[in-house]
Parts: C-alpha cells; structure tokens; sequence
C-alpha cells in the first residue's frame, strides 16, 4: 500500500547520521505510536496532562519536576523566561522585554553553538540576552567570573557534539561558580541517555531531547526542582504558547521514557549495544576493503556509549574527498546521509542506532558502487548504466514484445532483505528490461528497476500486496517466471 510520503512524491532517507533532528529524530517503536495514536483519539486537560506527564518524567530523572516541551531547543527559552518571569503574569507577558529583571545568560564561548539554529537565539526568545566568556578554544575560571554582573540570571552549560571540547570548563566548575554567585544553571543535555546522571551534576535545570537518545517523538523536557519547574510550565502563557506540546506527543514522550529507562542507563541495553559495535566492527572490516578508506570502530566524541564505523578517506584514491562523497551518497534515491561533522577533515562515519540491516546492505553496495565501480545501482541509486528507472521503449528494446504479470506476493518477508536481494540479483541476469510497481487500492504506483534492490526496497512491498512485474526482451517470459517464483511461491 501507498504511504503518504509516497503521495507526496518524497523517498524517505536512509538515516546513518544518528538521532538528528533534520532526518526526523528517532524511528520510534510501536508502544510509542500506540500511545500518540490512544492520545489522538479523545480529549484531556492539557494542563493537567501537562502535571500527570510531569512528574513520571520526574521520576525517570531523579528530580522533584519536570515539563514537557516540544524539544530541547523550546526548553532553553523555556527555562530562561522561567529564570526571568517567574510565575509572575504580568512579566510573563512582558517577555521577551525582561524589563528590568536580571536577564543575561553567561555561557562558554565554545558553548555558543549552532544546532540548526543558534543557542543564542533560544536564549533571546526566552528574554535572556547571551554573554559570552573566554575564548573559542580557552575559558578559564576567571573568564566566568568576570562575566558575571548584577544583571546575570543564571549559566548555561552546552553538552554536546556541537560544542568545542578543548580548553573548556568542565561542568563541575560552571556549577561551582555559579552557585558560588547565588545563581542558577541551566545544562543542554539534549542528546545525552542517562536521564539520572545530569540531575545529579548540581545542574539545576536540566534539559533533554526527546526525539534523540530517549527514542521519543519531536519532543523534550526540562527537570529539576519544583518552583523552577512550575515557572517553566507558567511559560505557555507567554513565549511558549507557541511552542505549546500536543497531548499525541506527550504521551508519546512518557512512553518512550518508560521504555529508555527500562533499559537502564545508557542507549539501549547492554546486548543492544554489544551487538550495535559488533555490527560496525563487520561493516568497517568490509568498508575498509574500498579504495581510499580507512575504516574502524569509534566511541562517541561526546562520552556516550555510541560506537560507530569510521571512514577515513583518501581524496586521490577514493577519487573524491569525504565531503563529495558524503554529497554523492545523499543525492540518491533514497538518499543516504552519514555522520559528515568531520569531512573537511576526511572524515565520515556510520551511526547504528537508526539503521536498519536492510538499509544497512544498501549503504554498502552504495559506497561499494561509487568507489569501486561495482553494484547494481547507478550514481543516483535507480539502476545500471543510463537507465532512468522506466520502462524501456521498443526501440531500446529492439522492438521486443513486453510481458506483463500481475501478482500477489506470498513471500512472507515480501520483497525486503534476501527476497528483495534475490529479486533484484534474478532480475540482474537477463538482458530485458524488467520493472517492477505496486498497486494500492487498485492503482499502480511508479514502476522501479527490479534489478536495483534499493530501487525494490524503496517500495515497501509486503505480504499480501499487489505488484505488477514487466519485461521488455527475448527471455522477458523466462525473467518473469523466475521473479514469480521469489514473490510469490507456490
């Protein structure tokens, strides 16, 4: 059947980026689209959900509250307009004029980062004007301390992949020096997995994604003590009202967070994770066999226990730098993104947690294509040589008769992992031309290759569906029956 992406004319992408934000965050799990899917279905008292929700993320964190938030980026302005309003009416109102409240953030010049916006800017939004210590790659103590005014409101701490590392404070310190000055802090841990450890730093607004290690919908949440969250939620009557969360992603959120932190700490369980670097061990033992890469096994920049598969390319080998072929891998169909933070240094990586073992084979055939000349798919992933994805024309087919089957398919995988590898392999050793659609609802959708297993995969074909089959050439009979037999078995 047709997905509304289909409809739309979109191909979705094969994330091996990680939990980014730009390719949708997490593939969330059935329980998780159960939930937004009961949610959908009634109404409730959003502020009363808002305070329900709040304190089972509480417990998840170890804090005494939390709120939910439509992401991390909402909650930096959240928790900053908390820190300057209160719950005081009028001046939540007021914001993001701070009038004459203490309003300025001060925070690690490393710290000022771009996450697909400015942090600064979060920071505006919430009334908070951002004041910048130290140096790019040096902050000291003193750089802190001298930042600090009767006019700061609290410190902001960035932990993240974004932020410089070198010659930063550690948080230890930005907390010390707060707290030293009677003022707050406010830590980004976006990204982070352990709901627990980040409370438990002295942070005392904590904030975290949703959508990213937690395996939640767009979504996030701030914690810490109770006052501080009860002004962060008095924020949807001023600057968050347009950020205000749905009831759908609320349950959402808590649903993940169940689920996270049934796991324990960190990202997934400790077999997920074994089995996760073995996968990426077998993959950059394969990769590494490329010309011009370089391939291993890399724990995550940031601490967390993430191990992807590292790909160091050598421009004159590889024909390319890391960056082109980074940009190669993502105008296919599907496009394919990897973690690329690293090219201008010839750096590329594989991320696991998103990656499907199907998706996992059609990246390796992807690069295997482009760098050794080798695969069944062009440059654009849809094929061999010129071909467009069509059906051939009688003239390229020298006139031949076209075969056309339609068909149920009775694999019980339908056309995905070796069925689809199989189908695509059979199809790849005749000379006609064969397609291969889908029907849904009675209406055949876009014909593909049947020799591209990326082409195959991208159709989603399941047991039970539809699908039409055609073959343009002499053995066009012979080709058919063989793809038959792989869909559809007897």
């Amino acid at each position: 059947m047709s997905t509304l992406y289909d409809e739309l004319g979109l191909h979705p992408a094969l994330n091996a980026n990680g939990k980014m934000t730009a390719l949708g965050g997490s593939r969330l799990s059935e329980p998780v689209i159960a939930a937004m899917g009961e949610a959908a279905r009634g109404h409730v008292v959003m502020d009363e959900l808002l305070a329900a929700a709040g304190r089972e993320l509480a417990r998840a964190t170890g804090t005494e509250d939390a709120c939910p938030t439509t992401g991390a980026a909402s909650g930096i302005a959240i928790a900053v307009a908390a820190l300057i309003a209160g719950t005081d009416l009028a001046r939540i109102e007021r914001l993001p004029d701070p009038a004459d409240r203490p309003h300025e953030v001060v925070l690690q010049k490393g710290h000022a980062v771009h996450f697909g916006a400015p942090v600064r800017q979060m920071i505006a939004l919430g009334g908070g004007t951002a004041v910048e210590a130290g140096a790019a790659n040096k902050v000291r103590r003193e750089h802190l301390e001298s930042a600090i005014t009767d006019r700061t409101v609290a410190l902001l701490h960035v932990q993240s992949h974004h932020a410089v590392r070198k010659g930063m404070l550690p948080l230890a310190e930005t907390v010390a020096v707060a707290h030293a000055h009677g003022l707050p802090v406010i830590l980004d841990a976006a990204a982070e997995d352990d709901l627990r450890a980040w409370p438990r730093t002295g942070a005392d607004l904590v904030i975290y994604s949703g959508g990213k290690a937690i395996g939640g919908p767009t979504s996030g949440l701030i914690c810490g003590p109770a006052p501080l969250i009860e002004a962060c939620r008095a924020q949807y009557a001023g600057i968050a009202r347009p950020m205000k969360v749905g009831k759908e992603t609320v349950l959402g959120l808590v649903r993940a967070v169940r689920e996270h932190t049934a796991h324990g700490a960190g990202a997934g369980s400790r077999e997920e994770r074994d089995a996760q670097r073995d996968r990426m061990a077998r993959l950059a033992a394969r990769l590494g066999t490329l010309p011009g890469v370089t391939a291993d096994v890399v724990r995550d920049e940031a601490g967390r226990d993430i191990h992807r598969a590292r790909l160091t390319v050598d421009p004159d080998r590889a024909g390319r730098d890391a960056a082109a072929l980074g940009a190669e891998l993502r105008a296919g169909t599907p496009p394919v993104f990897l973690r690329d933070h690293l090219a201008d240094n010839g750096v590329l990586a594989i991320d696991p947690r998103s990656l499907t073992p199907d998706e996992e084979e059609v990246l390796a055939q992807r690069l295997t294509h482009l760098l050794d000349g080798k695969g069944e798919m062009n440059g654009n992933g849809d094929g061999d040589g010129d071909r467009d994805g069509a059906p051939g024309t009688d003239e390229e087919a020298g006139h031949a008769a076209t075969v056309e089957r339609r068909l149920k398919v009775t694999e019980e995988a339908g056309l995905h992992a070796r069925p689809a590898a199989a189908f695509a392999q059979a199809a790849a050793r005749t000379t006609a031309e064969v397609t291969v659609a889908r029907v849904d609802s009675g209406t055949e959708g876009r014909p593909v290759p049947a020799r591209s297993v990326l082409s195959v995969l991208t159709l989603s074909i399941r047991y039970g569906d539809e699908i039409v089959l055609r073959a343009t050439g002499d053995d066009a009979e012979a080709v058919l029956n063989t793809l038959t037999g792989i869909a559809a078995p007897a």
